[in-house]
Order: structure tokens, then sequence, then C-alpha cells
């Protein structure tokens, strides 16, 4: 079976601590809930999980649905947002890891891109030097999640077209929000192809695309 690529980048800077990183956890398990009722994406989905505070952990490596176990994510409670170290590790493992056609294997489907963040990348010219690489890795879509009050829209449209902006970072707006996520998934494992781009499910009321 061909893979379905899936990556994750989640902020857990000090101002997800609390209630926030909770909600995090919560609707990453339920996401994942619901991807193992379908068949097919159980038969071609992997997945990674990235996160980034002050560090930048690869959380769990690049790992087929069926065996993935969602360890519980933890942030400080106070400290920097690198999302650009986030932005340089992610490229550096999707380069290694998106397998392209040979003899022997197939390609993978092109691969998705959700970033989550609450606020702004503290290491600003990192993250725009790595914006132009990060998008010649050619991922079917890239999906920025901008959670409350301090995050900045205009600063995610650097990296894509599709950005989506939370009021909260409470329970019930996340578990929304990886609802969509799911459909955005489950949509590209019945459409994708290795050229063509997807079309994204409409979003719940929650969630407001940004234009």
């Amino acid at each position: 079976m061909r893979r379905l690529p899936v990556y994750f980048l989640l902020d857990t800077s000090g101002s997800m601590y609390g209630e926030p990183i909770q909600a995090l956890n919560n609707a990453l398990n339920g996401m994942l809930s619901t991807l193992r009722t379908d068949a097919q994406a159980l038969d071609s989905l992997w997945i990674s999980i990235i996160t980034f505070d002050r560090e930048v952990k690869e959380l769990v490596p690049l790992t087929e649905l069926v065996h993935f176990q969602l360890p519980e994510i933890l942030c400080p409670q106070s400290g920097p947002t690198h999302m650009g170290q986030g932005l340089e590790l992610l490229h550096g493992k999707a380069t290694a890891e998106i397998r392209k056609a040979t003899d022997e294997q197939s390609a993978d489907w092109r691969p998705l891109f959700f970033l989550f963040t609450d606020g702004k990348p503290s290491d600003l010219k990192l993250y725009r030097e790595m914006i132009p690489k990060v998008k010649a890795l050619n991922f079917a879509s890239i999906v920025a999640c901008a959670a409350g009050h301090l995050a900045d829209d205009s600063i995610l449209k650097e990296l894509t077209d599709t950005v989506v902006h939370l009021d909260t970072a409470d329970s019930s707006t996340l578990k929304q929000f990886f609802k969509w996520v799911s459909d955005t998934i489950d949509q590209g494992n019945k459409s994708m192809g290795t050229t063509e781009s997807i079309t994204l499910p409409p979003p719940p009321s929650e969630i407001h695309l940004i234009i």
C-alpha cells in the first residue's frame, strides 16, 4: 500500500500550560479514535508529531496509524516559542522520510502538514528562512491553526494560504478543530494522487478561515 504521511507541528510553549495542553491531548486522542474507524486510513495513514517550545522534539516519529501510540503531551510553565526550529526539524524529517518511486517501491501520496500554535515564533528570522524550504517539499496541503488572541494570522499566512483561527484553545473548540482535521485527512485518503492538491471540507462554525 502507498502511504499517506501526515505531519503535525504543535505549539507546547508556556502559554499552552494548564487547560489548553489538556484540551490538546484530549482533542488529538479523539481525532485518532475517529481515524481508526476508517479502514482506508488504517491501511495507508502514517503520522508524525513534532512539538516546539524552548526545545523542539520529535514526540512520535512517522508511524503507521495501526501502531501509533500518543504519549501525553506536556509543556513548560513558561518559555519561548521556537516555531522556526520546529519547521527546521520537520523539514529534515520529511526530506528523509517521504518516499519517492523506485523500482522496488511506490511513491508516497503527497503528504499533509498541520501546524497548531497559540502564539507567534520567537525565532522569526529562522521561521522565515524555513518557509521556502518547507513549501518545496510539495505538501498536498499545509493548514496552519492560530488559537486565541495572541496568535498572529499574518505570520502564518507567510507559510500557507490555508490559515484557520480559533477564538480559544478550550476543550470543545479544539475537539471541533481536530474533528475537522480528521475529515481533511479522510478527504486526502479518498482523493489523493501524487500530483493533485486536495479540497478541504467546510469547517465548523468554531473555525474561522482567514482569507
